[in-house]
Formats: C-alpha cells, structure tokens, sequence
C-alpha cells in the first residue's frame, strides 16, 4: 500500500541525515495522500541506517494504524493536526536542528534579514507560544499541532513553509517530502545566519518590504522568473 509514498518518505528521512539535520533517531518525516487520505511516517525510535520502506507506518487521520509493523513517530498526532488544518501541504517534516532550534528555545521568531530568507519565507518565520502544563500533560502531541495551526490562522503556510515550536523544535511544510525536506535544510541555514546576524550586529533591523517581494515573488507566484 502506498509503495510510491514509503519510498519518497524513505529518501527525505535519509536526506534529514545527509544533510546533518538529525541526530540519532531524532526527527521525522510524513507525506500524505490526499485521495485515500492516508499518511506514511517515520516509525518512532529506529536508527536510520536501519531504515527501509518495509519500516514506514501508514495511518489514517484519526491515527488508527492501516499498515506496518511498527509503530508510527511519536509525533503523529502533530503531523495529522497539520494535515488536517492544511490541505495544501504534503509533507511534513520535523528536526531538532541547532541553529533553528536555539530560536524555538528562545521563543523568537526568525527575522527576515535578506535575500536568502526571502527567496524561500515571505516573511518572518513565526514561534509558537509555550504549550500550557494541562495541554502538555494531556494530548500533548495532538496539542502541539492545534497550536501550530493556531499561530497560522493569518499566515499561509505555502509562503512561510516552516514553524518554530516554543522550547521544542521545528515542523517544516512542503507539497511532497523532498520539498519539505529542502525547506527544512533551508532554514536551518537562514537560522544560522539570522544568529550571526544579530552577533555581528545586535541592532540589526527587518530588511525593507520592497526586498521581500522581490526577492519572493521572483522565484515564486505566477510572475516568477527565477530559474529555466
């Protein structure tokens, strides 16, 4: 079932690694397929170097297991939250990276500061706030994704493809898993670069609008112009 799906999540959770966003076996990746509305997700605890397509869970939305032997990431409950919020996205993706990491344990949004930025994130990439004790203590995982939908009911999750989660970590969005892997590696670049940023210069200001737009609109939107 869904061979197509396992073997797309497979590659991204190998490029989390490839690309040093994961430690161990921190981080997940899902997909879903809007048709059967079924989602392929990382099992929960399983080295990667261990992982093949035979290992990738399937669940329907509600989290009721349609396939495999093993069970699904703890995350879950945060992925189908997502899904469920946002027909438009694919695939999530889910890191402890460092640097965008260090800006969801400060509770600070990521400021856009340049051209990097804007070429990905039409704007700042929010944090979330802290989860209350009786929402940790309860449903904590299903929490965390009603509270990501909540710091997006003004922000289209297609132009800012990526949230920080208050003393927790990152969930990144794509419209399939290679995307919202990209996305991932993307900002824990401009994290990186936000931090030395701000060290370099502690009174460093948002960039200008008109950068934003340009610097957005020209690789993404029906005006691009960017690329072949």
């Amino acid at each position: 079932m869904l061979e197509y799906l396992k073997k797309e999540v497979l590659k991204a959770c190998l490029d989390l690694v490839k690309y040093k966003l994961v430690l161990y076996t921190w981080g997940n990746v899902s997909a879903i397929d809007r048709e059967k509305n079924l989602v392929v997700i990382k099992p929960s605890g399983v080295n990667y170097e261990n992982l093949t397509a035979e290992y990738m869970t399937v669940v329907d939305l509600h989290g009721n297991i349609i396939e495999g032997k093993y069970k699904p990431s703890s995350d879950t409950p945060t992925h189908l939250e997502i899904y469920k919020a946002f027909r438009e996205i694919a695939s999530v993706t889910h890191t402890h990276s460092t640097y965008a990491t260090a800006f969801a344990q400060s509770g600070n949004a990521i400021q856009f500061l340049g051209t990097t930025h804007a070429d990905y994130f039409y704007g700042d990439i929010p944090c979330t706030r802290e989860l209350t004790k009786k929402e940790v203590e309860n449903d904590y995982e299903k929490n965390t994704g009603f509270v990501i939908a909540d710091t997006f009911k003004n922000i289209n999750p297609l132009e800012i493809p990526a949230v920080l989660v208050k003393s927790h970590g990152v969930f990144t969005f794509g419209k399939n898993a290679e995307n919202s892997v990209h996305n991932a590696v993307v900002l824990e670049n401009i994290a990186k670069m936000a931090y030395l940023t701000k060290n370099i210069n502690p009174k460093a200001e948002k960039a200008s609008d008109y950068i934003l737009d340009k610097h957005f609109l020209r690789k993404n939107g029906k005006n691009s112009y960017y690329g072949q």
